[in-house]
């Protein structure tokens, strides 16, 4: 399988994040994409270069003045002092203008740069660094050429990307996502004259950005696998049972929450039916958002999956016989990404053989 790498992703480099108030360590860097590549350098996969690409599809997937602020944020926010006083380095909303607190009211742009980043930002977890855009900006160019060699007849293709992106929606990012990788790999399928696609997120936190997008769309079928929120697990406020879409994409959404210490046979379980979703569905191409987070080795999320777990699920998602963009998401066990990643792609090729 081709694995589509870009070296840019290492741009965006925030060690240190903000959670529940507190710094602490980040768990989403370089290095993880390093040893995913690695990896499947090793086990003699061709690794292919991105292409550039322009904002057209990334301007179908996101709001234009979003991915601009992002383009310009950290610059802005150095001119602003902020890394003198009160002395932080990298871009970290602390306000966010909620429904609630707007209450129909207009949202006004506020002058401070500090307060600009709540417009756009979900959280504190996600700073915007020196190099963050252009790293996220590769990532992209990642999901989309792989997209475009499954447009030009490969049967899959697997996209290398870092930060991830299924947690960003049409007009906020967080939870360490930024853009959208999933989402443009879709759209550049839909953009290239596919009819129907699916998205098969396997990460073990829902895609709240990835259901947000497609919500009310008819040709694209969004499903996740994932750790169930009314349990206490990110994204907290969706990713239920009962989401099933809106308007044209009524019936296009399907959530299968798994209970905190799920291990293989309850998740592989639920991945079953997802698929079964799938199918009924009847996409042209298929998009994996391939987060390896539910391992058992990932701190993550409660989950148990093992790497025959992954395997397995690489063969699931090839029963559907439909050439496949593979994207990745999370996955944060420095000792076990490469091989998780592998055993996942290894089960799907093997299963399409």
């Amino acid at each position: 399988m081709k694995v589509v790498y870009h070296p840019d992703h290492a741009h965006h480099d925030t060690p240190i994040v903000t959670w529940v108030g507190v710094p602490i360590h980040g768990d989403e860097p370089p290095a993880r994409m390093e040893l995913v590549r690695d990896t499947l350098a090793g086990l003699g996969h061709e690794i292919v270069t991105a292409d550039a690409h322009d904002d057209t599809i990334l301007h179908l997937v996101h709001d234009p003045d979003m991915v601009e602020y992002m383009r310009t944020a950290h610059a802005e926010w150095q001119r602003s002092g902020y890394q003198g006083e009160p002395g932080q380095p990298n871009v970290t909303a602390y306000a966010f203008p909620t429904e609630k607190m707007l209450h129909g009211l207009p949202l006004r742009r506020p002058r401070s740069r500090a307060a600009l980043a709540g417009v756009w930002a979900m959280d504190t977890t996600t700073p915007i660094g020196p190099g963050t855009f252009r790293g996220a900006r590769a990532a992209v160019d990642m999901a989309q050429t792989a997209a475009e060699l499954v447009l030009a007849g490969a049967p899959s293709a697997y996209a290398a990307c870092r930060p991830p992106g299924h947690h960003a929606g049409r007009g906020f990012f967080g939870g360490s996502c930024y853009l959208n990788n999933a989402a443009v790999a879709t759209e550049t399928l839909i953009h290239g004259g596919v009819g129907k696609v699916a998205v098969v997120d396997l990460d073990a936190h829902h895609g709240n950005g990835s259901q947000e997008i497609f919500w009310r769309r008819g040709d694209v079928f969004y499903g996740s696998v994932h750790v169930d929120p009314a349990e206490g697990w990110f994204p907290h406020f969706v990713g239920f049972a009962d989401e099933t879409g809106a308007d044209a994409g009524i019936g296009c959404n399907l959530n299968v929450p798994v209970a905190p210490g799920s291990g293989d046979d309850e998740w592989l379980a639920a991945l079953d039916r997802l698929i079964e979703g799938v199918s009924g569905f009847g996409p042209d191409v298929v998009v994996v958002s391939l987060g390896v987070d539910a391992a058992v080795t990932d701190e993550n999320s409660p989950t148990m999956v093992t790497g025959d777990g992954y395997r397995r699920a690489g063969g699931a998602v090839a029963t559907l016989g439909r050439p496949t963009v593979l994207v990745q998401e999370g996955g944060y066990d420095l000792e076990t990404i490469g091989g998780l990643v592998a055993a996942a792609l290894d089960g799907f090729e093997k299963s399409s053989a």
